[in-house]
């Protein structure tokens, strides 16, 4: 897959962006194993916390049309800002449970800059199941 086709269906998911508060329209677009591309947007209300950031969107997406943690390869971010639009840590603490450690994640804004990361890079040291065994 490359990373010119991942940013530009990250560019058609922004488009579906609902965000007249913060006027920051993210587009997501998941990728499987066998070429399916899942899209997200970020979805805005008017009670800020009752909305949600694109890259949840595109995961929850994907696991509704059964696929799993071990069938996704990347997860592709776009904005229009000159700065990359780095997941938050609630779609961080998400990323890390639903998608592999080391599935590609594409960060890039609408000129086709990007920067190429991975969950272990964004978050280090993260909670997850292990920590809940006592």
């Amino acid at each position: 897959m490359k990373i010119e086709e991942m940013l530009q269906h990250a560019k058609e998911a922004r488009e579906l962006s609902y965000s007249p508060y913060s006027k920051y329209a993210v587009g997501a677009v998941i990728v499987t194993k066998d070429d399916k591309f899942f899209y997200g947007a970020n979805i805005e209300n008017a009670a800020y916390p009752s909305g949600i950031c694109a890259e949840r969107c595109a995961l929850f997406h994907t696991y509704m049309h059964g696929y799993k943690k071990e069938d996704i390869v990347a997860l592709c971010l776009v904005a229009d800002s000159e700065l990359f639009p780095y997941p938050c840590g609630a779609c961080r603490q998400v990323i890390d449970e639903l998608m592999p450690k080391d599935a590609k994640i594409i960060v890039g804004n609408l000129e086709n800059k990007y920067m190429e990361t991975s969950i272990r890079e964004l978050l280090p040291y993260s909670f997850d199941s292990a920590n809940l065994e006592k």
